[in-house]
C-alpha cells in the first residue's frame, strides 16, 4: 500500500506546507546562479521558427464546462507576463518565475487539475495547458531542457487529434517547474495569444537558420498492468533542411509511459504486461 503523506493524514497542514514549499522553491532559484529570462521587447524578433495552436475547450472531461471557461480565464492571466518574453544567450526560462505574479490584480478561478492521481477542481487549474504549449514550442528550438515533468495520468483524450502524444509538461508551484536554458548565441522570444476557440503560440529568433525541427511519435503502444491501461510512446525530433525540406537527422528525445483514464477507441490493440 502506498504510504500517505502527512498532509493527506492532516489536511489542515496543507496551506502551511504549500507556503513553506513556495518559499524554498523561489529561494533556491534566487541563489542558484542562473540568469532567468525577465526582459520583454516592444516588437517581436524578425524570424518565426515555429507556430502552433491548441483548442481551449475540451468537452471530453466529464465536468461542467464552466471549469473549461475558468481555465481560459486563468490562461489569459498567465499568458500576459510570458507573452513577448526574451530568452537571451545564457538565460534560463522558468515557467513559475515568469507567471509568479500573474494573478496580482485578478485571482485565478477554479479549474481542473490532477491531484493525488484524481481529477479535481482547484484555483488556477488548467495552467498545464500553457506549460504544454510552451514545451511544444521549446522542442522546436535549439534550447536545452533543464526541467520537465510528464503527466502520469491522461484523464481524457486531447481535443487536438494531430498533436503528438507525450509532448506535455505538468507544473505545480513549489514542486514542479518547466525550465529551459539558452546555450546558444541566439536570442529567442515567446508569443502567446488567445483568440476565439484557440490559444496560439509562436517562437521567434533573431537570426535566420537553415533548418527547422519537427517533433514526431515513434513506437506508440498500449498495455495493461494491474487492471490499468497505459500508453508507452517515444518522442523524437527531426532536423529538416529549410530549402529541400528533407530530413537531415532524427534523434530520440525521451520515452514516456502514462496511465490512460478514459476508454480507448474500439479495436485499439492492448497487450498484457507485468512490469512497466
Amino acid at each position: 500500500m502506498k504510504r500517505k503523506r502527512m498532509t493527506q493524514l492532516f489536511p489542515f497542514l496543507l496551506p502551511i506546507r504549500k507556503t513553506q514549499r513556495k518559499s524554498f522553491f523561489y529561494a533556491k532559484m534566487y541563489f542558484d546562479r542562473n540568469q532567468y529570462a525577465k526582459a520583454k521587447a516592444p516588437e517581436f524578433l524578425p524570424f518565426c521558427i515555429y507556430e502552433t495552436k491548441s483548442k481551449l475547450l475540451n468537452e471530453n472531461t466529464g465536468f461542467d464546462m464552466k471549469y473549461q471557461e475558468n481555465k481560459v480565464f486563468n490562461l489569459r492571466l498567465a499568458a500576459e507576463p510570458v507573452n513577448g518574453l526574451l530568452i537571451r544567450p545564457g538565460e534560463t526560462f522558468s515557467f513559475w518565475r515568469g507567471v509568479r505574479y500573474a494573478e496580482k490584480n485578478e485571482r485565478y478561478k477554479d479549474g481542473l487539475c490532477v491531484v493525488n492521481d484524481e481529477l479535481v477542481t482547484v484555483p488556477g487549474g488548467g495552467l498545464c495547458h500553457l506549460s504544454n504549449l510552451l514545451f511544444g514550442l521549446f522542442l522546436h528550438a535549439p534550447l536545452t531542457i533543464v526541467e520537465r515533468h510528464s503527466h502520469q495520468l491522461k484523464d481524457f483524450p486531447s481535443p487536438d487529434e494531430d498533436e503528438p502524444d507525450g509532448v506535455d509538461a505538468t507544473i505545480h508551484e513549489g514542486w514542479l517547474d518547466l525550465k529551459v536554458k539558452n546555450n546558444t548565441n541566439l536570442t529567442f522570444q515567446i508569443e502567446i495569444s488567445i483568440n476565439g476557440p484557440y490559444i496560439y503560440g509562436r517562437i521567434f529568433v533573431d537570426q535566420a537558420k537553415g533548418y527547422s525541427y519537427e517533433v514526431i511519435n515513434r513506437d506508440k503502444s498500449f498495455f495493461k498492468k494491474d487492471g490499468k491501461t497505459f500508453e508507452r510512446v517515444s518522442v523524437c525530433r527531426q532536423v529538416i533542411d529549410s530549402k529541400s525540406q528533407q530530413v537531415i537527422s532524427e534523434n530520440l528525445l525521451y520515452t514516456d509511459v502514462f496511465e490512460i483514464g478514459y476508454l480507448l477507441p474500439e479495436g485499439t490493440a492492448i497487450t498484457e504486461e507485468k512490469e512497466i
